[in-house]
């Protein structure tokens, strides 16, 4: 089925097949490009990239620390805020070259050797009081023939991640640093208190040392007073040292006598020769005696037997008397002869073992003096000469203690003086350190970490990855092909119709007979676009109306617009309006376009459109309508002017 629409350089005619093309151009280019760009990172499993870790591990207080282990491991685990990730794969630089060539990866992220060791520099030049900190660096490599956004996605993702490693290292760091402000406080505080009681020590110090003086003078009176006792000792012990020499050369004489009396009592015995001569006398007399007495009796017995009583009664009595007497003496004199036998044995005995006694007591006695007169001898030379010598040095020690005490009462002023201005300086010190110890921060653990995540990390914002082109991206895509659809409008149909010159309606009438159609398929197109953009984006229902009616506002203008190019400029009207759309997706995705170029963007009918699809906006509607009127305003005069020819022009169609 045909419709009355006249198809622009050709005579076949424009059918519901066309029109339904044309309406649906623009939707179906939105919708695939919507569809393709939306949200792009809750599709990132689709990506493939691999991870190179060469980084060395460092040991830190005893601990390994594997950091290029631990940022691989994040990026393969992803982030809690991102419903998908890529698709990791552990690699090695051959695989990863490789893998990049022949488009298995769209990206390899390389962790360097000296990663560890750069990460943690920092910290232990903070630790250390001193090196070199260096910043660790991490490689994305994705392969020449990549897609355009890939790179963006990928630098985006290792960036995060290192920037979140980043920042763990530096809440670590701050909070050491933070904690050490705490304990340097606190040590310094204790500083304080020591130089509090190093202050009171000094003070007393002083006072002590204030006395110390008249006890040194003391001192060195009772040195000297001791240096002339030492020397009179020395004196003393010097006499009493000949003395005991003296004693001994007496001793070893008495030891000498002692020993030469043994030998001599050893040789000549106890008892002289003259009482054993004696002893010996008796003992014969006493024999003699008992002889004699014996012969007496027996003479007097016989006297007795001869004696005749009868003639001399008298005498015969008599010798019976002395014969009684006699024999009375017997015993008397035997006993006396055996006594003086027994006292010449007796003493002989009494010689002998008296005189061996009484000659080893002497012999000991000898010897015993003798080593009296050694050890006299060896106490004057070893202890009295030696001690004598030690008084000596005594009183010498004593006369330099004696200097060395008044030097000491002298210096022990000075020290006083020194020791009263050292507590003065050390209440000073306490004074500053507790002023310094007061003023430095103190923070609890909490306060601590809390701080140091701030710290860390300073500032956040709150835009997130879940889009790579914002949210101005669908009403971008919806103008610009808006934008095209009303040029695909112009494509397929004429800006006027094609007897403009012989018609007999107005030039108005014309260009809007040409117009409806177009816009009526703008209209249809905004509708569609809305409709489609509904299922990605999921406006609410105010949000959407005032969409949907921008964008049926925005095809119908740009319908005219596109019919005002092609009825001025012809064929070259509609690369005009190309490179209109061209500028409008040029202007629109960055702000860093050159000043000149985002001028002529704002200056393009795109603009209001863009606007009003961001946000519902009565003057972006109302510019819209602007562009539309004037461009209507434009094609008319366009008609007027084609329905004027020249008489030369007539005959030569004749």
């Amino acid at each position: 089925m045909t419709l009355s629409i006249e198809r622009a350089r050709s005579r076949k005619p424009i059918t519901w097949l066309t029109i339904l093309g044309v309406l649906l151009l623009p939707a179906a280019v939105g919708g695939i490009l919507v569809a393709a760009l939306q949200n792009p990172t809750e599709r990132l499993d689709s990506m493939t990239a691999a991870i190179v870790n060469l980084d060395d591990p460092v040991t830190i207080d005893g601990q390994v620390t594997p950091l290029g282990r631990q940022l691989a491991s994040g990026l393969v685990e992803g982030s809690d805020d991102l419903d998908s990730n890529l698709t990791w794969v552990i690699s090695n630089e051959e695989d990863a070259a490789d893998g990049l060539a022949d488009g298995s990866y769209q990206a390899v992220i390389t962790i360097p050797e000296e990663f560890s060791a750069a990460a943690t520099s920092a910290g232990q030049a903070i630790a250390d009081g001193g090196g070199k900190a260096e910043q660790a660096t991490i490689k994305v490599t994705t392969p020449d023939d990549g897609l355009v956004a890939d790179d963006l996605i990928t630098g985006q993702i290792a960036t995060v991640a290192a920037s979140t490693l980043g920042t763990m290292l530096s809440e670590a760091t701050m909070e050491n640093v933070l904690v050490g402000f705490t304990t340097i406080g606190d040590q310094i505080g204790d500083a304080a208190d020591g130089a509090v009681k190093l202050a009171g020590g000094a003070r007393d110090a002083a006072d002590g040392a204030a006395e110390i003086p008249d006890g040194a003078t003391k001192l060195a009176s009772g040195a000297s007073e001791l240096g002339s006792g030492a020397s009179s000792l020395a004196a003393g012990l010097d006499t009493i040292s000949s003395n005991t020499r003296d004693a001994a050369q007496g001793a070893g004489t008495i030891g000498a006598g002692l020993t030469q009396g043994g030998a001599t009592l050893q040789q000549n015995g106890l008892v002289p020769d003259e009482l054993y001569a004696g002893a010996n006398g008796t003992t014969q007399l006493t024999a003699g005696v008992q002889q004699g007495v014996s012969g007496l009796s027996t003479q007097l017995d016989e006297l007795v037997a001869d004696c005749d009583s009868a003639v001399t009664p008298a005498l015969c009595t008599d010798l019976e008397a002395a014969a009684a007497t006699a024999k009375g003496l017997k015993l008397p004199a035997a006993q006396a002869a055996g006594a003086a036998a027994g006292t010449a044995a007796g003493l002989k005995q009494f010689d002998a073992a008296a005189t061996a006694e009484l000659s080893g007591q002497l012999s000991q006695a000898g010897a015993g003096a003798t080593q009296l007169a050694g050890g006299l001898n060896q106490l004057a030379s070893q202890g009295i000469d030696q001690s004598a010598a030690g008084a000596r040095a005594l009183s010498s020690g004593a006369t330099q203690l004696a200097d060395g005490a008044t030097a000491l009462a002298d210096g022990t002023t000075e020290l006083a003086t020194g020791l009263d201005t050292l507590a003065t300086g050390t209440g000073d010190l306490a004074g500053g350190l507790r002023t310094a110890s007061e003023s430095l921060p103190s923070f609890s653990d909490s306060e601590s970490t809390s701080l140091a995540s701030v710290i860390a990390d300073p500032v956040t914002t709150n835009s997130s990855m879940n889009t790579i082109f914002g949210p101005t991206a669908i009403p971008l895509l919806a103008a610009v092909v808006l934008w095209f659809g009303g040029l695909a409008s112009f494509i397929v149909m004429r800006a006027h119709t094609a007897r403009t010159l012989t018609s007999r309606r107005s030039s108005a009438s014309l260009a809007l007979r040409a117009f409806a159609p177009a816009a009526l398929i703008g209209a249809g197109q905004g509708l569609l676009v809305a409709l489609i953009v509904q299922f990605v984006a999921a406006y609410d229902a105010a949000a959407w109306w005032a969409f949907a009616g921008t964008a049926v506002v925005a095809g119908i203008a740009f319908a005219a617009v596109n019919q005002a190019l092609v009825a001025l400029f012809g064929g070259i009207g509609r690369w005009i309006s190309a490179l209109v759309g061209v500028l409008a997706v040029a202007t629109g995705l960055i702000s860093t376009v050159p000043g000149w170029l985002a001028g002529l963007g704002a200056a393009l009918p795109t603009a209001p459109a863009f606007a009003g699809l961001i946000a519902g906006s009565g003057s972006a509607v109302a510019a819209l309508v602007v562009w539309g009127v004037l461009s209507l305003v434009a094609t008319t005069l366009v008609v007027a002017v084609r329905r004027t020819t020249s008489t030369k022009a007539v005959l030569a169609t004749a």
